[in-house]
């Protein structure tokens, strides 16, 4: 893979970085940074720099190919099939969990966005950190269908004309443009409300501890100081000129990550890991979640709507501010390269067989292209 040595890198992850130094890796909103309380009168901040000998420069589906040619090893992981196998095991969960009964038109409202495909991501990430401590796949499973149902809830409401005003969706017309704005509010949330339900009546096999503890976390995630504040900032931040990469970083960690984390922090929890394991995967997550939104910016002004299955283009449209916004295209794939290199070393230690399927999973949000 070609590669470039750079003299100095700013780096944009200090909410990562800054819970790092703790060990019990405190959540970011604990950290000092709010700009929410700033909004007004935003400003960049001085970044610390840091030396890098080589980084990879571009991330293709190319230099995945040569990667692999040179290191055969890697080819010894299914992951497609894994992911196939997992995205079918969820889908038959959630086709279950949310079946078609009274009343009709809000069943079909949940259905339409919950079942219209996707790349179960989320799900497969808690599947897979529930393994990867020693658990089965069935004590995650009701987790891993209410971490699906949320994140499904977040792009009906995201979609809305009072939000993104979107009216593609994963190929298909958006949840209001079929059933109305009134039912699309009413289908999200219905569906949070039953991802909890679901997950404290559905979960076998684990202790009545750690299902209240797996709820907690997933609450905390996409609450007032999680996904909802990464929105909220999201939102508050269009048209402003002076955003920072501290502030994009928040919005990031909070709108993106924090559902991701929480996917990987429940699998732990509800496998049965020990805090240090919570903790440690908690991290990994952490890194993952910032790239998988950092590859989003950039896919968002590379790719086409075709290409995508959502409209592209509209972060630029609406004035957002993006990676590539602040950084340019080559330096966001540089970050994300980072962020995927520091995200593989907190699996090292664990089970190589079982870390796998996470090691493929960063892989593919890394290296995706829609």
């Amino acid at each position: 893979m070609a590669s470039v040595n750079l003299g100095s890198w700013v780096q944009s992850y200090s909410i990562i970085n800054q819970a790092s130094r703790s060990k019990s890796f405190p959540l970011p909103r604990s950290l000092p940074f709010n700009p929410l309380k700033n909004l007004s009168s935003s400003t960049p901040k001085t970044r610390s720099f840091r030396f890098l000998t080589s980084i990879s420069a571009v991330l293709t589906k190319e230099d995945t190919i040569k990667e692999e040619e040179q290191n055969p090893q890697k080819l010894a992981f299914d992951f497609k099939s894994y992911m196939v196998q997992k995205a079918t095991a969820v889908n038959q969960a959630l086709e279950s969990a949310v079946s078609l009964r009274d009343p009709v038109k809000i069943h079909e409202a949940m259905r339409y966005s919950l079942l219209a495909g996707g790349k179960r991501v989320r799900p497969a990430l808690c599947l897979a950190a529930c393994e990867l401590v020693g658990g089965e796949e069935s004590m995650a499973m009701p987790a891993a269908c209410a971490v699906e149902m949320i994140h499904t809830m977040s792009l009906i409401h995201d979609d809305l004309p009072c939000m993104d005003n979107d009216d593609l969706r994963r190929g298909k017309p958006t949840n209001h443009k079929v059933f109305g704005e009134d039912i699309a509010v009413l289908a999200g949330d219905a569906l949070l409300a039953f991802a909890f339900e679901h997950i404290a009546v559905s979960t076998v096999g684990v202790t009545p501890g750690r299902i209240v503890r797996a709820i907690g976390e997933l609450a905390k995630s996409i609450g007032a100081e999680g996904l909802v504040a990464g929105q909220v900032v999201d939102i508050t931040s269009e048209g402003l000129t002076d955003v920072g990469l501290d502030h994009l970083e928040f919005i990031h960690v909070h709108k993106t990550a924090a559902l991701l984390e929480a996917a990987v922090v429940l699998g732990t929890i509800l496998g049965g890991g020990c805090d240090e394991d919570v903790e440690r995967m908690r991290k990994f997550a952490r890194y993952i979640g910032l790239l998988f939104q950092v590859v989003d910016d950039i896919l968002d002004v590379t790719m086409s709507s075709k290409e995508l299955g959502k409209t592209a283009g509209k972060d630029l449209v609406a004035d957002k501010v993006t990676y590539p916004k602040l950084i340019g295209i080559e330096k966001s794939r540089e970050f994300a390269e980072k962020l995927k290199s520091d995200a593989l070393e907190l699996l090292q230690g664990f089970d190589p067989e079982k870390a796998a399927p996470l090691i493929a999973l960063a892989n593919f949000i890394a290296y995706r292209q829609n």
